[in-house]
């Protein structure tokens, strides 16, 4: 077996624990890279996701990259799409990133924006 780099193995612990801790409730799982933040809620029972949002976005586009601010707005954005697919209780997953900066940022926001986790 190749031996999984310290990342990965945080990565696959945190979505472990979110598995069996969150029941039925869909996962808002979160990806961020040097340029951008990325936030997808994923329903596991069917396999699919419910909304989506970025920063590739061309309204989040044109204005900043991977900030605070950007991550901010599109946890806004989710939430709003969250809740028009009527979702509004979900689990929070991290993927691995730790919970500080844009992370931190874009959970707070999609919590004022009314996502409970």
């Amino acid at each position: 077996m190749a031996r999984q780099n310290p990342f990965d193995k945080r990565r696959q612990r945190v979505r472990t624990s979110i598995r069996q801790r969150g029941g039925d409730r869909p996962r808002l799982s979160v990806h961020r890279s040097g340029r951008h933040i990325y936030v997808q809620v994923i329903n596991d029972a069917d396999g699919r996701t419910v909304a989506s949002a970025s920063t590739l976005e061309k309204e989040a586009r044109a204005k900043t990259g991977a900030t605070v601010a950007a991550a901010q707005e599109v946890g806004r954005k989710i939430a709003e799409r969250a809740k028009a697919a009527g979702v509004t209780r979900v689990v929070f997953d991290r993927g691995g990133f730790l919970f500080h900066g844009r992370v931190k940022a874009l959970a707070d926001a999609a919590r004022e924006g009314g996502l409970e986790f």
